[in-house]
């Protein structure tokens, strides 16, 4: 093994070689295209033909500078191209491979050795490959296959053959580490080499270490809607990310990280995963929360509430007046029964109902909501609702228009240009020359000056009202959405769900169980929103999503193919308590993968949490061993607080460097912060936290989804605060947090759920 250990190093030295040609190389090119690039900057315009005295001169003029603007973009694309290329080899030079297969393909007589990086490396020469990227279609035999016969597909067909050795490296610094022939996917020696270490603030690339289950969900290309229902640390978000860097590999030449976007959990987890594809020399993609969604559509006409603020307000508010109701209606505004009830109001509205604005001027009338109705109901019936919306919008700007002739010999119009000082008056006058295309030279009589400012001057003030026209602002959304609440076939005890939603709306505020039904219902009535440039789309946390929003999300994006990732234990959410959940629903098209292998936490963690919930039988720990889970009663507040931050010098003693003191809500959290942070560093994580370090922070069960720590402290695991079985995901989900350490603290009696789990799966102190 020695001489074959010498071997491999002397094979990473070589591509180190390489690495050091190419880079001289570039850096040579770049310095030449940069020096090119600054000169033609500076000399851009003595390179220009510029002639404007005959119609013939200007054209030439344009294709002259045409010409000179081509070459200067293309010269810095290929700077831009150079430098990534830079980056790349920066990083293989660090670790060139972290696998390689010796691969006899049929009809072939010796078999060739195949070596797997992050992205692909030629030779000097670009001759042959040295390094195969991860996404090549021959990787996907270290990933799928152990030795033996297998094969893998390429755009010409389907190769055969037998992989004779499968290999695995750790390579730091260019130094070979560590190496392991292995029978399986991806050897366990290696898997804990990656996740023995500290958890980071940023999650990192998984290419050295995906297993076979998370390759079929990366290489999948047929599916319409791919499901992946992953347990709590099944690397289902490393693998859909590393999914986003396949596609852009494998569609290179017509998909771009435009084209992709992805649904986060919240800002904090955008951060989280931010490095990701960079990591592996791909652009971002588009990366959002369904709450800054909600919000771009919605905040500049209401206050909406978020789910966090739901979410905060399910957990607290359960002696409030009003509770029940709420509850009842989150639910029920989640369900596509609700949304059925708004297709029928849709196609009611089409006959009669419709709820119009009156469009004034100054205090006076222009067009009357009663003509607006009159005349969008006068337009065949067979005609959607839509498109009798850009017929009436198109009538009102004709009618608009002829108002706007009129107000031109108003007094107000004349007093205002009289008014108007000499920078205003040339700004009129651009204006009039930009917006209505006038063609004079100057103001050559007084007629034709007091004309051409008061036409400009109308056109300004009356240019708000014909933008408010173009979207729809005539109708009265808010108004029909309270008009279906108000409607007398309401099935029995929904009274008080009307009630409550009225007097929101007319206070102007839209709870987050309306948002996504007033949005649904103001573009059935408008017309729908669709963005064609997405054409894969990303949900992670989908449990989260309540099957109303799902669909609304398809109707936002109907042309795309969706990867939709989530666990069923850690759907927290109100709306979601009840419901089916997407990853069980399963429409045309769909293809689904079930992940049921945790790797994040050590086995004893695993064993704790599995016992939490139903089904976590199922649930399959990797063998990465650690301390049981501890459990500390203690009597009062006072005793809390001291053997926490007991706890947290001694975590810190032992090397973690992130520690999450984990709390049930946002109110507790800040509770918690106030005391602890007289005797620890800590720092306090809310809803807009958008990225975090390493050391001791404090957070609401809810803002730690999708994230993982060294080490987890649950603040109070008591009964009082986890009695209710709906607290039971969000139990789970915090508890799963943990990497090496897990200690929960009960002031008083320890919550139930935890007597479901076996004595022997934690310690008590």
């Amino acid at each position: 093994m020695n001489k074959e250990w010498e071997k491999e190093q002397q094979r990473v030295e070589f591509i180190q070689d390489v690495i050091d040609q190419k880079v001289a190389h570039l850096n040579q090119n770049m310095g030449g295209l940069k020096g090119g690039i600054i000169e033609l900057r500076k000399t851009f315009w003595e390179d220009v033909t510029v002639n404007l005295d005959e119609p013939d001169d200007v054209i030439e003029t344009f294709t002259s500078i045409k010409q000179q603007a081509e070459l200067l973009a293309e010269r810095e694309r290929t700077h831009g191209q150079s430098y990534r290329l830079l980056k790349q080899l920066d990083k293989l030079k660090d670790s060139p491979f972290f696998g390689s297969i010796d691969f006899l393909e049929d009809g072939e007589k010796s078999a060739e050795r195949i070596y797997i990086g992050i992205t692909s490396l030629m030779d000097v020469h670009d001759e042959e490959f040295i390094v195969y990227d991860w996404r090549a279609p021959i990787s996907s035999l270290y990933y799928d296959y152990s030795p033996g016969p297998a094969t893998y597909k390429t755009p010409s067909g389907i190769i055969e053959g037998t992989m004779e050795l499968k290999r695995q490296y750790i390579i730091k610094y260019g130094q070979l580490k560590g190496m392991f022939d292995t029978g399986v996917t991806i050897g366990d020696s290696l898997l804990q080499e990656v996740l023995g270490g500290n958890a980071n603030t940023q999650m990192k690339s998984i290419v050295a270490t995906i297993q076979r289950e998370q390759n079929h969900i990366i290489r999948n290309e047929k599916s319409k809607i791919l499901i992946v229902q992953g347990v709590a640390g099944s690397g289902k978000t490393s693998a859909a990310l590393q999914r986003v860097a396949y596609l852009l590999y494998r569609y290179r030449n017509t998909l771009s990280s435009d084209n992709i976007m992805l649904f986060s959990p919240n800002p904090l987890f955008n951060s989280y995963v931010a490095t990701v594809l960079p990591e592996l020399g791909e652009e971002n993609m588009d990366q959002t929360t369904y709450q800054q969604y909600l919000i771009t559509r919605l905040g500049s006409r209401f206050e909406v509430e978020d789910s966090f603020n739901q979410m905060e307000y399910t957990l607290t508010a359960m002696d409030e007046p009003g509770y029940e109701t709420k509850m009842k209606s989150i639910r029920f505004k989640a369900s596509l029964d609700f949304k059925n009830i708004i297709d029928q109001y849709v196609k009611d509205l089409s006959k009669e109902g419709l709820i119009f604005k009156t469009i004034s001027f100054r205090g006076r009338t222009i067009v009357s909501a009663q003509d607006i109705y009159t005349y969008f109901y006068s337009l065949d019936p067979s005609i959607s609702i839509p498109n009798r919306m850009k017929l009436t919008s198109d009538w009102l700007l004709k009618e608009i228009a002829k108002q706007e002739k009129q107000e031109r010999t108003k007094d107000w119009v004349l007093e205002e240009a009289e008014l108007l000082d000499k920078t205003d008056y040339l700004e009129v006058y651009q204006r009039m020359q930009n917006d209505l295309g006038e063609k004079e030279e100057s103001f050559d009589d007084a007629d034709k000056e007091q004309r051409i400012l008061a036409k400009s001057i109308v056109n300004k003030h009356f240019k708000r009202i014909r933008s408010a026209v173009k979207k729809n602002k005539f109708l009265n959304t808010k108004a029909l959405y309270q008009k279906l609440f108000s409607a007398k076939s309401w099935p029995d005890g929904m009274e008080d769900i009307c009630d409550e939603t009225i007097e929101k709306l007319q206070a102007n505020i839209l709870s987050y169980e309306d948002a996504t039904p007033y949005l649904y219902l103001q573009d059935q009535l408008e017309g729908k929103k669709s963005n064609t440039l997405i054409r894969h789309l990303f949900i992670d946390e989908a449990q989260d999503y309540s099957p109303f929003q799902f669909e609304f999300l398809k109707q936002l994006f109907p042309h795309c193919k969706m990867t939709i990732l989530g666990d069923v234990n850690q759907a927290i959410y109100a709306h979601t308590m009840d419901a089916p959940s997407l990853l069980n629903m399963e429409p045309e098209g769909t293809d689904k993968i079930v992940l049921r292998r945790s790797y994040r936490s050590t086995k004893q963690i695993v064993d704790f949490t599995s016992g939490l919930i139903a089904g976590g039988d199922m649930i399959e720990p990797f063998n990465r061993e650690g301390e049981k889970p501890v459990l500390t009663e203690v009597e009062s507040h006072d005793d809390l607080h001291v053997k926490v931050e007991e706890c947290v010098r001694l975590l810190k003693e032992k090397g973690h460097e992130t520690i999450a003191i984990i709390c049930k809500t946002m109110k507790e959290s800040e509770a918690a912060y106030e005391v602890l942070k007289k005797e620890l560093p800590v720092r306090l994580m809310d809803k807009n936290a958008n990225s975090y370090e390493k050391g001791i922070i404090i957070l609401p069960a809810y803002l730690a989804k999708g994230i993982e720590f060294d080490a987890v402290i649950i603040y109070n695991a008591s009964n009082e605060q986890y009695g209710r079985e709906y607290e039971r995901k969000l139990f789970y989900t915090a508890c799963t947090r943990a990497m090496h350490e897990l200690h929960l603290f009960s002031k008083g009696k320890r919550t139930y759920l935890i007597d479901q789990v076996s004595e022997d799966a934690y310690r008590k102190e």
